[in-house]
């Protein structure tokens, strides 16, 4: 899981981006953005003003700000004690919008980050959900490497001294990119999507065995990094027994799948023995995924092939 994102870490983000200014509340900055209270799970995370379904950032724009004006003196008091007593994470004016000094005491007295930003309302909501998304995202850290190869998110997996940082150099020499060595982190931005990357401290270096720490960037260039990649293949290098390696089915491989996070990534185990070129055959793996995405099976077309020869040879035999 990702560490609880706050107010203060939204505003430091994106003071500049979306050009925020504190106007009050300043106490409440350790907010979380997510909220802890049960009954806060379920809120949406910004919205427009909403105080029968309320949001944990509510943004007021110059059509709320209209319609506070219309109401009541009791109405009023009663939208602005949802508003503020609910709790939300921070309520943030667009448009640049200014309010009475009433509206900032409610946020001073009830500790309610109050930011304004020249963004409209729908901009405004836009950069938030990209950026709530990222920042309170599911993650988990997996024991590998995390690579681009053939342009596709691919996390080389297997057991310690397998061989995977030496394999990421090789593929490193062949064009291909390194994201992160030894714990990529991932997250899922969607139901079905997990990105990876790595932690600051790793980022541009790898491990390799003999040779220690390594900065990729400075030897081969800033090309061969990568930020960040969606996954999409984990390829695990396994010293097989010789008992295991007769069991691999020859026609359609060692193919299965892993879950992480809820999202179910395919897999496949390729052999680690000597002579093999894990690099042309990691290569290969990826591009006989694209296959299986865009609908071929090579296993499939064979037997369909097979079986034809076999029947037009039935058929010579029968005349």
């Amino acid at each position: 899981m990702s560490v609880p994102a706050t107010v203060r870490d939204l505003f430091d983000t994106l003071k500049d981006k979306l050009a925020l200014e504190w106007v009050a509340g300043e106490a409440g900055g350790s907010r979380y953005l997510k909220g802890k209270l049960p009954e806060a799970q379920d809120q949406p995370l910004a919205g427009q003003l909403n105080n029968i379904h309320p949001n944990r950032i509510q943004i007021i724009g110059p059509a709320e700000l209209a319609y506070l004006s219309t109401l009541g003196k009791n109405s009023h008091q009663d939208v602005m004690d949802k508003l503020f007593w609910g709790l939300p994470a921070a309520v943030i004016l667009a448009n640049d919008s200014e309010v009475g000094q009433a509206f900032i005491n409610y946020a001073e007295r009830t500790n309610t980050p109050l930011l304004r930003s020249p963004l409209s309302d729908n901009k405004l909501l836009s950069n938030l959900q990209y950026y709530l998304a990222r920042a309170l995202a599911e993650s988990i850290t997996v024991h590998g490497v995390f690579m681009e190869v053939q342009g596709m998110g691919v996390l080389l997996t297997g057991d310690p001294a397998v061989g995977k940082s030496e394999l990421a150099l090789e593929l490193i020499t062949r064009g291909h990119r390194l994201i992160a060595d030894d714990a990529p982190e991932f997250s899922r931005m969607a139901p079905d999507i997990l990105t990876g990357s790595c932690p600051p401290l790793l980022q541009e270096f790898l491990e390799v065995r003999g040779l220690g720490i390594l900065n990729v960037r400075s030897m081969f260039g800033g090309s061969v990094i990568k930020k960040e990649k969606y996954l999409r293949l984990i390829v695990n290098l396994k010293r097989l027994s010789q008992e295991e390696l007769v069991g691999i089915d020859r026609l359609q491989g060692s193919y299965s799948s892993r879950e992480l996070l809820g999202v179910k990534t395919p897999e496949v185990t390729i052999p680690v023995a000597p002579g093999r070129n894990l690099a042309i055959l990691v290569e290969t793996a990826v591009l006989q995924h694209i296959h299986r995405r865009q609908g071929y099976d090579a296993a499939q077309d064979f037997m369909e092939r097979q079986q034809k020869m076999i029947f037009q040879n039935r058929e010579k035999r029968d005349h």
